[in-house]
């Protein structure tokens, strides 16, 4: 697999086989990702990886107090900016909503949308969850450090034939995290991260998800 392969197969998985995966593949691809380039070469990321029983134990925390609804929650961030508008809310959106068509869920069925949110804190069925975290001091150019390390590991997971969904939505739960594995009270913690491999007959790994035209990001100077 080249790399525009692995970009182009890679997507957020939302179903998983029920299928263990070694941790040497694991440990082979976090080593390669060790060459991710972060500014300074601070390399600012950190990660627990659980499977298991550690596993079900986290979820069975947040299973606990999921009816509790906002009154459980305990965010350290802002997954999205308050003030989101425009395009890029209208493609937050979007998603939401290609989504939950190809689940055939509609707009109006509360209950089963609910259902649907819950799968987020099981790891869409993922036998192997990365949890990544980070000092408190660290700033914005390292957490965008942290987000090309991410993205390598996920690219290096194709190259496996493995698949992952990053998921912002456990720091929701981040008292529960804490509980579940030794993050440091320095820390912060940043997302989770589902790994395993794609099941390809589950309808909500088959939806197209909308990019943006190149020229609604990209602008030219310069050039003939």
């Amino acid at each position: 697999m080249n790399v525009t392969e692995a970009v182009t197969s890679r997507r957020s998985v939302r179903a998983f086989l029920d299928k263990p995966v070694d941790r040497a593949i694991l440990e082979r691809v976090l080593t390669t990702a060790q060459r991710a380039p972060s500014g300074g070469n601070t390399q600012p990321w950190n990660a627990q990886i659980i499977t298991g029983e550690p596993m079900q134990a986290l979820f069975q925390s947040v299973s606990d107090v999921l009816a509790q609804g906002k009154d459980a929650w305990s965010p350290e961030y802002d997954i999205y900016p308050k003030s989101l508008d425009g395009a890029y809310e209208e493609r937050r959106r979007g998603v939401g909503e290609d989504l939950y068509t190809a689940l055939d869920i509609a707009r109006d069925n509360k209950a089963g949308r609910l259902m649907w949110f819950a799968n987020n804190f099981r790891a869409f069925g993922a036998p192997v969850m990365m949890l990544v975290h980070t000092p408190k001091y660290m700033g914005p150019p390292q957490w965008s450090d942290i987000g090309m390390w991410l993205q390598t590991i996920m690219l290096l997971l194709r190259e496996e034939g493995l698949d992952s969904c990053a998921q912002e939505a456990w720091a929701m739960y981040s008292k529960q995290i804490r509980a579940a594995v030794p993050i440091p009270d320095d820390h912060i913690f940043f997302c989770g991260m589902g790994i395993g491999y794609r099941d390809p007959d589950a309808p909500v790994n088959q939806f197209d998800v909308a990019r943006a035209e190149l020229g609604e990001a990209i602008s030219w100077h310069g050039f003939n």
